[in-house]
């Protein structure tokens, strides 16, 4: 165990960069809460015709701004000893996170979240290998005409990355992807719909632009996610290096679903359709997350989700002749499964 621990240490995480944005988004709320304390009332001993209204104001500041934290960690472990069916001491961890704010008054909502994964496992005799890697920063502006309508007009953004080098395991000399190769941004308006009753939402936006960005400009020679690869001559010398972002225009569908089905057990369904109107308009991109959660306690949860994805834009490579080289094949349907029970905490 004590190898395998000292395995996990090399690991490369977030630049500071990132530490610093997410740890301001955090703050966002702390910092209402210090300049617009609450306010308590005795209304039997007070008499209220006096009451400041400029103390009243301020805590209504305060109620217009709501959050939701979470953290957590969930973690596996085999160790053997004398073990004589035999087996490799491995230990995998998976770390992830949270953080929501919302902002409501009357007509107008805006609510905004950062969601983080980073997954690792290691297991004896081979390298550490990340299992799971995101960071995802969505915030939705909306406003309605009047307080019975369940329609508003909205404004979305969501972009989302990875913290480290991804690899086509054995091979860690190569990565196949890294911090902004690829990142995704969506950036669009159109009209959002909220269930009165249930916990579902639709988001219709025939106006949307996606921006693939790598950065990295090795991945974008080889036209890796969609950009336009380098421009060679015969002898196969770069003449012209390849695009880091590509820009899209097109038509955007979301849905998010969350209902307890039955106690102490949550399903939240979480979709996203989009298809490019310059560039082959008709192929979807699918985006679509599914998780069950159960509660333990209050401490203690498992979950179990599955992930699948579809980019018409993002061809899968393959080493088919075994001369080491990575070739080019077709887009491919690309899934997820997740099964995990772990420590969460919620302030």
């Amino acid at each position: 165990m004590t190898k395998t621990f000292k395995k996990l240490m090399p690991l490369r995480f977030p630049t500071l960069g990132l530490i610093l944005l997410l740890t301001f988004f955090i703050s966002i709320n702390s910092a209402f809460a210090r300049k617009f304390p609450k306010l308590k009332i005795d209304t039997v001993s007070v008499d209220t015709t006096t009451v400041d209204t400029t103390a009243i104001i301020d805590q209504d500041v305060v109620l217009l701004w709501s959050q939701k934290n979470a953290v957590g960690v969930n973690l596996n472990e085999v160790a053997f000893v004398n073990w004589n069916a035999g087996g490799n001491n491995s230990i995998s961890a998976l770390f992830h996170g949270n953080f929501e704010r919302k902002y409501k008054k009357q007509y107008t909502l805006w609510k905004s979240n950062i969601a983080l994964r980073y997954g690792i496992n290691a297991q004896e005799g081979r390298e550490t290998r990340k299992t799971d890697d995101q960071l995802i920063v969505n915030s939705t502006f909306g406003y309605r005409r009047d307080s019975t309508s369940n329609w508003r007009y909205s404004a979305k953004f969501n972009f989302n990355t990875q913290f480290s080098n991804g690899y086509q395991y054995p091979d860690t000399e190569k990565p196949i992807s890294k911090f902004m190769a690829p990142g995704y941004m969506f950036l669009g308006i159109g009209s959002e719909y909220t269930d009165p009753k249930e916990d579902l939402t639709l988001y219709i936006s025939p106006v949307t632009q996606k921006s693939t960005f790598v950065l990295d400009q090795r991945l974008s020679n080889e036209g890796m996610f969609g950009v336009r690869p380098a421009i060679r001559d015969e002898e196969g010398n770069i003449i012209e290096e390849g695009e880091n972002v590509r820009t899209e225009f097109g038509f955007l569908f979301t849905s998010g679903f969350t209902k307890e089905v039955f106690e102490n057990i949550n399903v939240d369904n979480q979709l996203s359709l989009y298809s490019d109107y310059l560039n082959k308009f008709g192929n979807v991109d699918v985006d679509w997350q599914l998780n069950i959660n159960l509660t333990v306690n209050d401490f203690v949860k498992a979950s179990i989700g599955s992930h699948l994805k579809y980019d018409d834009d993002v061809k899968s490579k393959k080493d088919s002749d075994g001369d080491g080289v990575l070739e080019a094949k077709g887009p491919k349907i690309q899934f997820k499964q997740m099964l995990g029970v772990g420590v969460l905490y919620e302030f």
